[in-house]
């Protein structure tokens, strides 16, 4: 490898992240290494990272096997099970860890130096839970529009915007105006920022449990159980930021972001071959 990259290091008093690899046709890492590396001391909680980098490997359609392969080792004459990881995986395992730990945060800039991709790693590990958290969004509308559509309505569209409207305090057609949003064809879900994503998913999520522990039927019924979750989640936003949805900023289009993450697999694929 080259020189450039041996300076980064999750911190001084450890060798370079590259000397703790292994090798047959690929370059790995194991999961539990990684864990250490990384500050954390409890698998089963690190799990969870490694299961949020699974989760963003299957939302990019990128071959989940190819980069994560669940082993058995022996880890102190104890078998244990473990993940062997390639370039790819423990990258998408460190952005999705806490940048509050020093060496998480360490670990991402390594990572992004090496990808040569992006402007920063905070920028980075933002646009990894933002590409899960749109996926989130998408599964939560389909599961919604199926609550509903057994519920008498009969215009779906005015009940999401009933939805908009709680949530930002106009309609649909008027938040994009508002925003300067003219794409046509395109929603304004794939340009919101994660804490205006996250907003919304909560909104539907709220919403959905509204209808349901209500038993909620009917066209007007359902607008204003939508209606009603927004206002609540507006409310929420505004009293712990004090910032209103509608003037949280738009952000790249998520296919671009999507587009970006894939081509640093790519490279991160081909440094390890």
């Amino acid at each position: 490898m080259d020189n450039q990259f041996e300076i980064f290091h999750f911190d001084k008093n450890r060798t370079n992240f590259e000397n703790f690899s292994h090798s047959n046709d690929i370059t790995y890492w194991y999961a539990r290494d990684l864990m250490t590396f990384l500050g954390y001391s409890n698998y089963a909680g690190f799990k969870k990272i490694i299961n949020k980098a699974i989760s963003a490997c299957m939302t990019l359609d990128i071959d989940v096997s190819e980069n994560f392969k669940q082993v058995e080792r022996d880890i102190e004459g104890k078998k244990e099970r473990d993940y062997k990881l390639s370039r790819f995986a423990c990258y998408l395992a460190v952005m999705n860890g806490d940048p509050q730990k020093t060496k998480v945060a360490q670990a991402q800039a390594y990572f992004v130096v090496i990808a040569e991709s992006f402007r920063n790693y905070f920028e980075e590990a933002e646009n990894i839970e933002r590409v899960l958290i749109r996926n989130e969004v998408t599964d939560r509308e389909k599961t919604l529009s199926g609550t509903v559509n057994e519920r008498d309505i009969y215009n779906y569209p005015l009940f999401q915007n009933a939805g908009y409207r709680g949530l930002y305090n106009m309609n649909l057609n008027q938040l994009k105006d508002y925003k300067r949003f003219y794409k046509k064809g395109r929603t304004l879900l794939d340009f919101m920022g994660k804490e205006e994503l996250a907003a919304n998913l909560f909104r539907l999520t709220q919403t959905e449990l509204k209808i349901k522990k209500e038993n909620i039927k009917g066209q007007k019924p359902l607008e204003a159980a939508a209606e009603i979750a927004g206002i609540e989640v507006r409310k929420t936003i505004k009293q712990i930021s004090n910032i209103l949805p509608e003037d949280l900023e738009l952000v790249e289009d998520i296919k671009k972001v999507k587009t970006g993450i894939k081509q640093t697999h790519k490279k991160l694929l081909k440094q390890s071959k």
